[in-house]
């Protein structure tokens, strides 16, 4: 039960700073920039925490497994409610949300047991492949658009 608490604080923890980031994006950001410095900011300060929600989500236990299969959901929720806010509702959002997340904590579970200088050049990479996906659905959902007329 301890574990399973602390799976779920885990991904609240990841979440609440997300939504701080998007308060600093709607004061003036890049969107995909200052997200991708929070989460990196949470790998630093919360390693500890980031180590759990990634060991527990393929672990041997059935339900810790579950409990962060359910945060990462929610991460990807949040972030597929929020782009279609500021991008209007496609089919795609929550693909592109999705890939995303997927992108994020990859280069997070690598970045741990990297040196300042290697994260730093890892984040611009992160930021780029965020941004071309960005784009693509961009792409996919404008071209969904005009196939409709």
């Amino acid at each position: 039960e301890l574990g399973l608490e602390m799976v779920d604080e885990a991904g609240l923890t990841l979440r609440q700073l997300m939504r701080q980031a998007r308060k600093r994006i709607d004061a003036g950001g890049s969107v995909i920039r200052v997200s991708v410095e929070t989460f990196f900011e949470f790998i630093t300060h919360s390693t500890n925490v980031f180590r759990l929600l990634l060991r527990e989500s393929s672990g041997t236990s059935q339900a810790f497994r579950t409990a962060a299969a359910r945060e990462i959901k929610h991460f990807v929720d949040e972030l597929a409610e929020y782009i279609a806010k500021k991008n209007h509702y496609s089919q795609y959002v929550s693909y592109q949300a999705e890939g995303m997340v997927t992108i994020v904590f990859t280069a997070g579970s690598n970045a741990l047991d990297m040196t300042k200088a290697e994260q730093d050049l890892l984040k611009e990479r992160v930021i780029l492949q965020l941004r071309m996906l960005a784009k693509g659905a961009d792409f996919a959902s404008h071209k969904e658009k005009m196939m409709r007329k």
